[in-house]
């Protein structure tokens, strides 16, 4: 059962009441990278009231060495027990943290910063959260570097296939009640499309804590596949002639404690706000691309015939939409939400998360209109068919996606100036680095004829 904490007290209690003797002190770097290191339970005293000094200046993104000391300051409420790890006397814990400069100020690389700063944004507009359901994707294979380069499989299975077409069944239900444990409310898990491919649906929550979830999950996922011996992936397209693994997003803005996305006048539609909300993350949705899709193999994901979107659109049924406004049961305000398709599991959950907020933020401060929904397959027109509705595509590369971002003035507001320059740095040099390579593609399909 998960430990509840609030307070450093709170944690003091769980920590004498479970002998936990280490903490792990758990913080991403820009690129959305888990970092960690690990306290005796005898300092938490003092990472509370002081924080926890270390040495910033090989973590990916943050300060180099001549300005790299931080300070990790834990967030009691993500206290949680380590179900892994052996209990007793050797129980581990962890907390995620805060990253601070020396002085107690907010380090502006900290991603989880980037965040807070997108949700005091829509504090300022009237809502107290920003509050999101992802589904997470991912596959599980024999072996993280298999010989001659294609993942082995671990089944053939199918959507929703249980049986022995989904070998992997026993071991998502391990790690549900693992990530359970640690107080990651999983709502529904599934086998996706694709083969040894699978879906955990995590229960809404506010947007910080969601992020936290997503981090907590996948390396969750990732530990109980090695338990069995397999490896667990997030990439967004590790097979290519499979689905890929998207982390679908389920939306809704929260004020005076309801959601004002929904209209009750008019069950099954939604306010004015959520259209304006989707107008912004359609607006602004091909200059923060790098922050849901965030690497070279991410634009091998968004191509059309695979489920994944490519389109600037919305609709109600279509999933070639990029955002989806799914069927409402009945009059439920909960039902009211904007699910957008774009994203994918190996993007930095933070950095995602505030382009997605700040996106739709600004439809609503500036009164963008929402156009018409596109309910046919946009799969089936042709290139002058979709010119001519207006229809724009998503960036087709890497390459494109950045050099958007890096003329992107939201994407500087979101990201702050000190994360912006290092991010589109980092991401310059992905795919500098990609595109000089020469493909297998390439040698058999030029070499003998060119």
């Amino acid at each position: 059962m998960a430990v509840q904490t609030n307070t450093p007290e709170d944690v003091f209690a769980a920590v004498k009441e479970n002998d936990v003797r280490f903490v792990r002190l758990w913080f991403t770097d820009v690129l959305g990278h888990l970092k960690s290191f690990s306290i005796n339970s005898s300092e938490l005293e003092r990472a509370f009231e002081q924080g926890i000094g270390f040495d910033g200046a090989s973590l990916t993104g943050f300060n180099p060495v001549e300005e790299s000391d931080m300070v990790a300051r834990p967030d009691a409420s993500t206290f949680s027990l380590i179900p892994w790890r052996p209990g007793g006397t050797d129980a581990v814990a962890r907390m995620f943290c805060d990253i601070e400069v020396p002085g107690g100020l907010p380090y502006e690389g900290d991603p989880r910063w980037v965040l807070k700063r997108a949700l005091k944004r829509a504090a300022d507009l009237g809502f107290e959260d920003y509050v999101v359901a992802p589904e997470l994707e991912f596959f599980y294979f024999r072996s993280a570097r298999p010989e001659g380069g294609i993942p082995e499989v671990l089944d053939e299975g199918g959507y929703f296939d249980l049986t022995t077409l989904d070998a992997g069944s026993d071991v998502r239900r391990e790690t549900v009640l693992a990530l359970e444990q640690m107080g990651v409310h999983v709502a529904s898990t599934h086998h996706e499309a694709g083969p040894s491919q699978h879906e955990l649906d995590l229960k809404p929550a506010g947007a910080l804590l969601t992020a936290d979830d997503v981090m907590t999950s996948k390396i969750v996922v990732k530990e109980y596949a090695v338990q069995q011996g397999w490896h667990a992936t997030f990439m967004p397209k590790p097979l290519g002639g499979a689905n890929g693994s998207g982390m679908h997003l389920h939306q809704s803005l929260i004020k005076d404690g309801e959601n004002v996305f929904f209209d009750g006048g008019k069950p099954g539609a939604i306010s004015q706000t959520a259209k304006a909300f989707i107008a912004g993350q359609l607006r602004h949705a091909r200059e923060i691309a790098p922050l849901y899709a965030q690497w070279v193999n991410s634009y091998k994901r968004l191509v059309p015939g695979f489920e994944a979107p490519v389109y600037l659109s919305w609709s109600r049924r279509n999933r070639s939409s990029l955002i989806r406004v799914p069927q409402q049961n009945g009059t439920d305000p909960d039902g009211a939400k904007v699910e957008i398709r774009c994203p994918d599991p190996a993007c930095n959950p933070y950095l995602c998360l505030a382009g997605m907020l700040q996106a739709g933020l600004e439809g609503i401060e500036k009164g963008y209109e929402l156009p018409e929904p596109m309910e046919e397959n946009l799969y089936h027109l042709g290139p002058d068919e979709l010119s001519r509705r207006g229809i724009e595509q998503l960036p087709a590369t890497l390459g494109e996606s950045i050099e958007l971002a890096a003329d992107s003035e939201l994407v500087l507001r979101t990201l702050g100036e000190h994360t912006f320059r290092r991010f589109i740095e980092l991401k310059r040099q992905e795919w500098d680095a990609y595109r000089v390579q020469v493909t297998p593609f390439e040698v058999d399909s030029f070499l003998p004829v060119l």
